[in-house]
């Protein structure tokens, strides 16, 4: 009696941590995901900049021509 309790009892907790490293594993694979899209997002937001500082100076560029 006291072996079928221990082993229902490390079934249970077994379950227990299984359930916990899934969990751990599916938030895992969120973070990730979070960090490639910001990333993405930091790129294009650079890629603005880059093309916003361009504009500047290429009028910076024009306006000294003129002068």
């Amino acid at each position: 009696m006291k072996t079928i309790l221990a082993v229902a009892a490390a079934v249970a907790l077994a379950g227990c941590g299984l359930d916990t490293a899934t969990s751990a594993a599916t938030a895992g694979s969120i973070k990730k995901t979070e960090i490639q899209e910001g990333q993405k997002t930091m790129q294009r937001a650079q890629e603005k900049i880059d093309a916003a500082v361009g504009q500047m100076q290429q009028r910076a560029g024009s306006t000294d021509e003129q002068k």
